[in-house]
């Protein structure tokens, strides 16, 4: 699939890891691009606002690595959700992983050198990237604590990883609870993912007519190139004439 122009309707819901930017060894490792930042406050601009990151990270994470750029965005794959006014919601309130979950996952990877735990305010993820031969084992240990029915989480297949997430929350929940709003509402949204978990967003900007753009099919797999489309972007956005506000008396 061909990545389309940007036009001054579009609305733009990027995730972060393995998108804009390259997966790393870690989650603390990962390089932010210095132009990165300024690139998305310039299609902010362009677009009235309508550029929102959806990342499995939590919000401050999100923040801390495009700082100064604090854009709409949804956190934990749309547990928590930042609107443009600076507006907070959090999906369910006040439910995290149990502590004994936690315990418990943590003593199961003592013994496997190279499998982490990554903890998040509602939820973690156990990454085995360092030690992919222990992936059948990371899943069985996960599997053992978290019941298939259990009614508030869910595991989450991710990038040499598993995530135990909230049931309620999904990255397609994310984007519709935003096209809600200014300045979303009434645009065609355009999402671009990497992973599983972005399916769910790609396919809700397909119904409210837009497009899901997977990073390896659109652009070659390398988060590089998703840059450079951004900063086409720009480019083209930048040679289009502003919108022209309505005469008075005239039609809307």
């Amino acid at each position: 699939m061909t990545p389309p122009d940007l036009d001054r309707k579009s609305a733009l819901f990027l995730d972060l890891d393995g998108t804009l930017l390259e997966i790393a060894a870690t989650p603390e490792l990962v390089v932010v691009p210095p132009a990165l930042p300024g690139l998305l406050a310039h299609l902010h601009q362009q677009l009235d606002g309508a550029v929102a990151i959806v990342s499995g990270r939590p919000l401050h994470q999100i923040d801390n690595l495009l700082a100064p750029f604090h854009p709409a965005a949804a956190g934990e794959h749309g547990v928590s959700l930042r609107f443009c006014d600076g507006t907070l919601q959090e999906l369910p309130v006040g439910i995290a992983i149990p502590d004994d979950w936690r315990d418990t996952l943590t003593r199961g990877i003592e013994a496997w050198p190279g499998v982490r735990i990554e903890n998040k305010p509602h939820g973690l993820a156990v990454h085995y990237r360092l030690a992919p031969e222990r992936e059948a084992e990371v899943w069985e240990l996960v599997r053992s604590v978290v019941p298939a029915d259990h009614p508030w989480f869910r595991l989450i297949p991710a990038r040499e990883a598993v995530e135990l997430g909230l049931r309620a929350a999904s990255k397609g929940d994310a984007v519709e609870r935003l096209m809600a709003h200014a300045p979303f509402h009434g645009r065609r949204p355009i999402f671009i993912g990497d992973d599983f978990t972005d399916e769910a967003g790609m396919s809700m900007a397909r119904r409210f007519g837009g497009m899901g753009l997977r990073v390896a099919e659109a652009f070659g797999g390398d988060p590089a190139n998703v840059r450079a489309w951004l900063t086409h972007g720009t480019q083209h956005l930048d040679s289009q004439p502003p919108p022209q506000a309505a005469s008075p008396g005239a039609p809307a």
